[in-house]
């Protein structure tokens, strides 16, 4: 009767427990729903939801901005010559989805897929076969683009390809940065790239990098209000902050110097195959570099060779400079009063505490004065001389000509290098050029002291700036120190004769008919990883300093060569090929007048949209050589573009409406090459430097997808 009465008691009153289970739920059903009406209420007194202002996000929600792109500056060289400028690449896509319409409800997709690919095969590197297979993919494919032959477009292939008419066909813009020289100082000017999903450009090298914020302008922006859909409402404002375009930098180069310097500096490349080379002309009178180059290089237009070397090894690598410092140490002598030319000396070899010092010749020159070991480049000689001089009068003259600082020179990265002084052996073999790192910026500041009467000039990359407002920031020729007197460095000058000029000088190879010219030359020892310096025959950094004339210097030229891996011929010999015609073309170009003489120089006028004859009367005018690239009567674009300034009788390329032709292409220089190859987006297989003796794709022709190749001859 127990369990009985239990299991009853267990399920009793089951009415009563369904309205108390129907109580609770009403209760929660009204706590929930109290709770939206007091969060919403919240909602719609304070407008904001997690912190967000709901008005704001609603007006975000049918806002539309658009950027507006300022464009980069341009670097220029001294006369205004354009080295890199802004431009825009574009690529093309095709839309193949039947739903989409224009604005005027046309049809927004390919809609004959035979035609366009024929159309399109004029204008890109592809087939007509392989331009309808793309535009017949597989399912869901609403839109597909042309792989590399599509992209990187020029301003004049758009709009011959937009001027077709072809529905469906879009472009979509990138900015990119037009270098026409190639390589052309590279590594100095450096670099402007788009960096990760921005559409801006942004230096990431050399001047590029340097004067990033100056170059680079301030974007602006259209904003409007639009409905859901995207169309502009009736009545809406529409707010606009015009883009402020970037600033100018004007370097000091000599466009028609590098590039000879380019060329020169190439064929030394090729034939000895060095591990690393450097070239610097200097004005001696002002520290204004007018040509500098390195190898490895890089061309800036196409990228070629950059992931060989990102360094501008001519601030960012140290090195042992070897007996190039012997200008130095024989100007801090006879300054401090302590060098005594007449004195004898063993030569050969010295000991000193801590190891022995050798001659580069084994056994020496016997006997001999001291005013012989400049000429001979005898390092025993120049310890003699430092040992005169005392170690701490000779740390107080490499302190006056500022080693161990940064010069400050407007480029990124430079280093201050090092010197090695603690023991005496140390202080010794500094005086020859070992044992202390220097830049090669570092040494043409020290051997200006030399050039221009005592007084140290600061090297200068870099003459004018004008900022994004207008204003015009000028660099002058800096004075950075006087270690020296007038008459320390013509003694010094005259002791460079020696080494040219000497029959057993060690610069007899430089010698330059005709010309008063002073030099010292280098051999540097390279540092062995395992410690140590390395061994063998090419196993050294060889460099020559040089001014000319010596009797009132110009120019200073300073070559440094690395390791060259196939040295056929004496590397005096080889540093001449560069260092004697590029002395001569500097000279010579002084005597010209042509490197300050600006009314040689003209500014290009806007052609752009002109009629085709209109534009070549308007252009040679001004005394500018005119080339013209396609059949139409129109200029649909032109090269250098409008308001740069340019030489009298330098090339200006202009593009027409109609078929694009090869040109005749024979005597122009690889800068008008580049040019042109930009201009048509075309792409050519470029051999040599110089100017063009060869083309494979006659006069004439209609310009496909086929690929030529363009050779050039230095004259």
């Amino acid at each position: 009767m127990k369990i009985f009465k239990s299991k009853r008691s267990t399920n009793a009153h089951p009415a009563r427990n369904r309205k108390i289970f129907g109580i609770w739920m009403i209760g929660v059903t009204l706590l929930i729903l109290g709770g939206f009406v007091l969060r919403f209420s919240f909602v719609a007194t304070v407008g904001e939801v997690d912190s967000n202002n709901l008005a704001k996000q609603r007006q975000k929600q049918y806002q539309t901005d658009t950027v507006l792109q300022a464009k980069r500056g341009a670097i220029l060289d001294k006369t205004g010559n354009v080295i890199a400028e802004d431009s825009n690449t574009y690529t093309i896509f095709a839309i193949l989805d039947k739903q989409s319409k224009d604005s005027n409800n046309k049809p927004d997709y390919v809609v004959d897929k035979a035609k366009t690919a024929k159309i399109l095969s004029r204008y890109l590197a592809m087939s007509e076969a392989k331009i309808l297979a793309r535009l017949t993919p597989g399912k869901n494919m609403y839109q597909v683009e042309f792989g590399t032959p599509g992209t990187k477009l020029s301003l004049a292939i758009k709009k011959q390809i937009d001027a077709e008419k072809l529905p469906g066909i879009h472009f979509r813009e990138t900015p990119s940065r037009l270098y026409p020289n190639g390589v052309f100082a590279s590594h100095v000017i450096g670099l402007a790239q788009a960096q990760g999903k921005s559409t801006s450009l942004t230096g990431v090298m050399g001047l590029e990098k340097q004067f990033n914020t100056v170059l680079a302008g301030t974007n602006g922006y259209r904003r409007s209000q639009t409905d859901a859909y995207g169309y502009k409402l009736p009545n809406a404002k529409t707010n606009l902050k015009t883009p402020v375009n970037g600033g100018t930098v004007y370097t000091t180069l000599d466009s028609g110097l590098q590039a000879y310097l380019e060329t020169l500096m190439t064929d030394v490349q090729n034939k000895y195959e060095p591990k690393g080379m450097t070239a610097v002309l200097m004005s001696a009178k002002t520290g204004q570099i007018l040509a500098a180059t390195q190898r490895p290089t890089f061309d800036a237009s196409t990228g070629e060779g950059l992931g060989d070397m990102w360094r501008d090894s001519l601030v960012e690598d140290n090195y042992e400079p070897g007996s190039v410092m012997k200008i130095v140490t024989l100007a801090a002598a006879i300054q401090s009063g302590k060098y005594h030319p007449n004195d004898y000396y063993q030569s050969g070899s010295i000991k000193l505490d801590g190891g022995t010092v050798n001659d580069w010749r084994t056994g020496g020159w016997g006997s001999i004065p001291l005013s012989k070991a400049f000429p001979l480049s005898s390092n025993v000689g120049m310890v003699k001389i430092e040992q005169a001089m005392g170690a701490g009068i000779w740390k107080q003259y490499l302190d006056k000509f500022r080693f161990g600082q940064k010069t400050g020179i407007t480029l990124p990265g430079e280093t201050s290098g090092h010197i090695s002084f603690e023991r005496p052996l140390d202080q010794a073999i500094t005086s020859f050029g070992q044992g202390i790192e220097v830049n090669v910026m570092q040494m043409l500041q020290a051997i200006s002291a030399v050039s221009n009467g005592g007084k140290m000039l600061k090297p200068q990359i870099v003459s004018k700036v004008i900022s994004q407002n207008g204003k015009t920031k000028v660099y002058k020729p800096e004075v950075v120190g006087q270690p020296i007197s007038k008459e320390t460095a013509a003694q010094v000058i005259d002791a460079m004769r020696h080494v040219v000029n000497d029959e057993d000088g060690t610069g007899v190879a430089y010698k330059m008919p005709g010309v008063d010219l002073a030099v010292k030359t280098g051999t540097g020892q390279i540092a062995s990883p395992q410690g140590g310096y390395l061994t063998g025959d090419s196993n050294y950094t060889f460099s020559v300093a040089g001014v000319a004339p010596a009797s009132d210097p110009q120019y200073v030229l300073y070559l440094a060569m690395k390791q060259p891996q196939k040295m056929t011929e004496p590397a005096e010999s080889i540093l001449a090929s560069i260092f004697k015609p590029m002395m001569q073309r500097a000279l010579d170009t002084t005597a010209n007048g042509a490197v300050t003489d600006d009314t040689n120089t003209a500014t290009i006028p806007t052609v752009t949209n002109a009629a085709l004859t209109t534009a070549q009367d308007s252009l040679k005018q001004d005394n500018f050589d005119v080339a013209t690239v396609g059949t139409g009567n129109k200029v649909v674009q032109q090269l250098p573009t409008s308001g740069t300034k340019a030489l009298h009788g330098s090339r200006v390329l202009l593009l027409t409406n109609g078929a694009m032709t090869m040109p005749d292409l024979t005597g122009w220089s690889k800068s008008d090459v580049l040019k042109f190859v930009q201009l048509t987006g075309k792409k050519f297989k470029l051999v040599g430097d110089g100017f063009v003796t060869q083309q494979s794709i006659a006069a004439g022709t209609l310009l496909g997808d086929t690929s030529g190749t363009i050779k050039f001859k230095q004259q």
